[in-house]
């Protein structure tokens, strides 16, 4: 047993490693077909040729296409990405100080995408048809068709502009800026751990806005999703035997059709999360939150091709590192597969 549990993790960290492999490949391979030229990034489009002859080789350019790859990924092996032109400081840093933004925003978005979605697919599938089920199909079509941007902009008017109900762009007040130590880098888990409660409140109400209208765009997908899943089950044979024999509706819904759809939708909630990693972007920078997604954009407005890979890189480890934590969960859920 030990020998076959041995053989499975060996199996899984090599699939990781090769998953992790051909992430380095592909983004190893947009830096040298975007038409941007990392050595003029650095020196100017004024330097003279022997800066630039200088600069090229020092940043191993001149070196074979091959030499230049298996240097690229030692260098990321070892937590080197590079300096960013547009910071003047270590990728790694800056991926360090902005990464933690976006995981804070995005996990809430989550919450409220699976708390509030996953209900929502299951009623609407138990009342198919019925006006509880149009007006959850309705909401989910709106979470589908309207622009971040624009539904972003339309929060900040309506609930910082005219109500004051949250507050405005940004990650914290001005005032509270560098008051809290950044120790995980999440504000919130911050603030709390070194009591500054003021802090952690003005953090919430920053925070509520952005993280909501992220979650609204989870929700209209898992609640889609589980829907669709639902509507599959209720139709089995096992689930009419259950209503003939009497068992009250709430068990056929929430035991005997809703437990088999557990595994599917890890699958969809895990693959909603990365995606709010990843596709924050319009909210960060309607929000100027200093996430991610906004120094990715920046860092592109600026041909700074080591911090747009750098964080392509972070990027791409986050949605694997998700599918692999979902096989594990696979396993945990449903003995089959085993």
């Amino acid at each position: 047993m030990w020998l076959k549990r041995l053989l499975t993790i060996s199996q899984f960290v090599f699939v990781l490693i090769l998953t992790f492999l051909g992430l380095l490949a592909i983004t190893f391979f947009i830096g040298r077909v975007i038409p941007i030229d990392p050595v003029l990034a650095i020196v100017g489009d004024r330097a003279t040729q022997e800066l630039y002859d200088a600069t090229r080789e020092a940043m191993g350019l001149d070196q074979p296409l091959v030499v230049q790859f298996f240097t690229y990924v030692f260098d990321v092996f070892r937590g080197d990405l590079g300096n960013s032109a547009s910071t003047g400081r270590l990728v790694i840093e800056d991926l360090k100080r902005v990464f933690p933004a976006t995981l804070e925003m995005a996990t809430i978005g989550i919450i409220i995408g699976v708390v509030l979605g996953v209900p929502m697919g299951v009623l609407s599938a138990a009342n198919e048809g019925k006006w509880v089920d149009q007006v959850f199909r309705v909401l989910g079509l709106v979470g589908y068709s309207v622009p971040a941007f624009w539904l972003g902009l339309v929060g900040l008017a309506i609930f910082y502009g005219n109500l004051g109900w949250v507050a405005g762009p940004g990650r914290i007040g001005i005032f509270y800026e560098g008051i809290v130590t950044p120790v995980t880098g999440l504000i919130l888990v911050d603030s709390l751990l070194q009591g500054e409660w003021e802090i952690f409140y003005d953090a919430i109400h920053h925070l509520v806005l952005p993280a909501s209208i992220l979650g609204f765009f989870s929700l209209a997908y898992i609640a889609r999703m589980t829907r669709s899943f639902m509507l599959d089950q209720l139709s089995q044979e096992f689930v009419t035997t259950a209503r003939v024999k009497g068992v009250p509706e709430y068990k056929v819904i929430w035991k005997h059709a809703f437990l088999p759809i557990r595994v599917p939708l890890i699958t969809v909630i895990g693959l909603s999360y990365a995606g709010l990693l990843e596709g924050s972007v319009m909210i960060e920078t309607v929000f100027s939150w200093p996430g991610i997604g906004n120094y990715l954009t920046v860092a592109l407005l600026n041909a700074d091709m080591n911090a747009v890979l750098g964080a392509t890189l972070v990027i791409g480890a986050v949605f694997i590192f998700i599918n692999k934590i979902s096989d594990v969960l696979y396993r945990v859920l449903d003995p089959r597969s085993r």
